[in-house]
């Protein structure tokens, strides 16, 4: 519990929820402190829009090359001369470069930009010498056409000069020297909309913000969120932290308490099992701990968390009801602390029932993979629904939302491993482990079918019969099956001493004494659990082995050896079994199975009378023998079981139930 508490978000939280729309469900809410109403997203995306359309834009004019342009200007100019007059007509050459040198210098100067660059959609511009900026309209920029149209024009009104030779000389040095200055417009945009005000109004402490019932208007919806931001800045961090701290752990202990009553009131047993205990509360720490870590550093990626993992690595060892409440509790006591908790639970709440649902039997791997596409398709299913129910549209609905659904379905793929982790470190068993210990090419089961078939023929029908009578009364069938295969076998050593693999006749009891043969009988359970132990077999399915004779005699050398020596010759403890007796509904009703399908072999001639007194007198010893006293078994299951032993020995031998004529 600690762990927990130590593990959640220490912020204060705003602890109203409201929907536009929608009546204040709340008592009248007062302000507790100032605090400016923020503008809406809306609001502020308009003038932002508007600042960016009256923001001018920076040009940088480069003076240094316009310089060492006008070097190469004359020297093309000279060049060009030179070829056409050699060095005639001297009035003429300097006429036609004055004109040349004074377009030149006009153009440059006032900037020539190039034609991708659309300075039209702005009636000005800033134009960046060094360190000085000139705001000139855009109109007055040239680009190289607009130079050329302007070369062409000049020089067409001039006289005295060589006009071809001049526009040839101006056409071919044309350059771009003025360039988008995208750093200094950057900033320059920066700072108009770092100067826009985030706010509009301010509602004083002690002002009336909404009363009960009152309805949630776009406006008192603005108020209410604008509050809870200034509620969350001032009281978000740790200043309140001993208090905080106390809360939650009251919080908690309150939830781990209603946990351990509903543990109490549906299973009592797993109080007594520190183990499963320690396995419930790991999980919920698997779950809370990354949870608030990502609630306190990326909150906005809630919805990527995989929550019905929670659901999915418990089921496998925990019933529906007792998987159900953990995950409720779970989620509860996150809901304090994310920031939409109503949308939260309802979420995660659906989610862990679907997830549940998914894998109400978890056999095969593939169920993980369609309990994830089911928990996926409820995520989303149900966020249609909320936006429906909650604003009566889908403007909000965010694609981004769905990737995160996806992502945390995916996550819940991660229950696998965990189940295969906590299996080990807490020693429980799943149903896939049940099966693959039910496997009979397991090298134990084998080498009981090599050695002592006849047993290893009477472990499978016991299952069978135990498997059919649990699924009618409750309880864990694979589980049952599972420990019938393995409850016998100990007789995998010494196998002729028991009646069942005995196939010449010859009975190899009639050369021992009654002692010596009772210990040879007793000696199958104590060699079982060693076997077992060695094969690594879970202590789940030794328990079958143990308890499956209980503390009851071995009547049949108990009987003979009274009838030859006389009772007080006879000590009872050497011909009683250690026990213990059974401790569950499966181990009780394997108890039942293996004594009742064992006696039935020798019934000369069965028929449906001879196998009711059977099963009958069997269970009604065992019972007198006290043997179910610390099972969780009632007489109703006791009555059922013996029907459902009665008809299966029926189809067994094949006997006909005779109708009344």
């Amino acid at each position: 519990m600690t762990l927990i508490v130590i593990s959640l978000p220490k912020t204060v939280r705003f602890n109203y929820h409201y929907v536009q729309g929608l009546p204040w469900a709340y008592s009248e809410l007062i302000a507790p402190f100032d605090f400016a109403i923020l503008k809406t997203d809306q609001e502020l995306k308009a003038e932002k829009d508007q600042s960016l359309e009256q923001l001018i834009p920076f040009y940088a004019l480069s003076s240094k090359v316009s310089d060492s342009m006008q070097l190469e200007l004359k020297r093309s100019f000279d060049e060009k001369w030179l070829m056409k007059y050699q060095n005639s007509e001297l009035l003429l050459k300097e006429n036609t470069f004055n004109i040349v040198q004074h377009l030149f210098k006009e153009v440059s100067s006032k900037g020539i930009i190039s034609a991708k660059e659309n300075v039209k959609n702005k009636p000005e511009i800033n134009i960046l010498i060094g360190n000085h900026a000139n705001r000139v309209k855009s109109s007055s920029v040239y680009n190289l056409q607009s130079a050329q149209k302007k070369f062409q024009t000049e020089i067409g009104y001039a006289n005295n000069i060589d006009k071809n030779l001049a526009l040839d000389v101006l056409q071919n040095n044309l350059f771009i020297n003025l360039k988008y200055d995208q750093e200094t417009t950057t900033k320059n945009q920066d700072r108009i909309l770092s100067q826009l005000s985030l706010t509009q109004g301010l509602i004083q402490k002690g002002e009336r913000i909404i009363a009960k019932g009152e309805l949630v208007t776009a406006k008192e919806f603005q108020v209410l969120f604008s509050l809870e931001n200034e509620f969350n800045t001032q009281f978000g961090g740790s200043n309140k932290f001993k208090s905080l701290f106390f809360g939650q752990s009251l919080l908690v202990l309150l939830s781990i308490g209603l946990l351990g009553l509903s543990i109490w009131y549906f299973d009592p047993n797993i109080l007594k099992d520190s183990r499963q205990v320690m396995l419930i509360l790991s999980a919920i720490l698997i779950v809370i701990i990354p949870l608030s870590i990502l609630i306190q550093s990326a909150n906005e990626f809630i919805l990527i968390f995989p929550m019905a993992l929670l659901p999915l690595l418990l089921r496998s060892f925990f019933e529906e009801k007792l998987t159900l409440i953990i995950h409720l509790i779970t989620v509860l006591i996150m809901s304090a602390f994310v920031p939409d908790a109503f949308q939260f639970v309802f979420l995660q709440m659906i989610a862990g029932i679907v997830a549940v649902v998914g894998v109400k039997d978890l056999h095969k791997r593939g169920q993980i993979f369609i309990a994830a596409f089911l928990i996926f398709l409820s995520y989303v299913l149900v966020y249609i629904m909320l936006l429906l129910v909650m604003d009566g549209s889908m403007s909000k609905f965010l694609v981004f939302n769905v990737y995160l659904f996806a992502i945390s379905a995916i996550l819940t793929l991660f229950s696998f491993p965990l189940i295969y982790l906590f299996e080990k470190v807490f020693s429980q068993l799943t149903n896939i482990s049940l099966l693959e210990l039910s496997d009979m090419n397991s090298s134990l089961l084998r080498e009981l079918a090599r050695k002592a078939p006849g047993t290893f023929q009477h472990s499978i029908q016991v299952g069978n019969m135990s498997e059919a009578v649990i699924q009618e009364i409750g309880g864990n069938p694979l589980l049952v099956r599972t420990g019938a295969l393995y409850h016998d076998v100990g007789k995998t050593y010494n196998p002729r001493y028991f009646i069942e693999n005995q196939i010449t006749g010859l009975n190899p009891h009639d050369e021992l004494s009654y002692e010596e043969s009772v210990s040879l009988i007793k000696g199958h359970v104590a060699l079982g659990i060693q076997l077992a132990k060695k094969h690594n077999i879970p202590d789940a399915i030794i328990d079958f082995i143990r308890t499956h004779h209980g503390n009851r005699r071995v009547e049949y050398f108990y009987q003979n050896a009274i009838k030859d020596l006389g009772k007080k010759e006879v000590d009872v403890e050497d011909y009683t079994y250690n026990g213990p007796i059974p401790f569950s509904r499966e181990t009780a009703v394997l108890m039942m199975a293996d004594s009742v399908e064992a006696a039935s072999r020798s019934i000369p001639k069965p028929d449906e009378d001879t196998i009711g007194h059977l099963v009958d007198s069997i269970i009604e010893s065992q019972i007198k023998a006290e043997q179910f006293i610390n099972s969780n078994i009632t007489f109703r299951d006791i009555t059922t079981t013996k029907k459902i032993f009665k008809k299966f020995l029926l189809n067994i031998y094949h006997i006909r139930i005779e109708y009344p004529k």
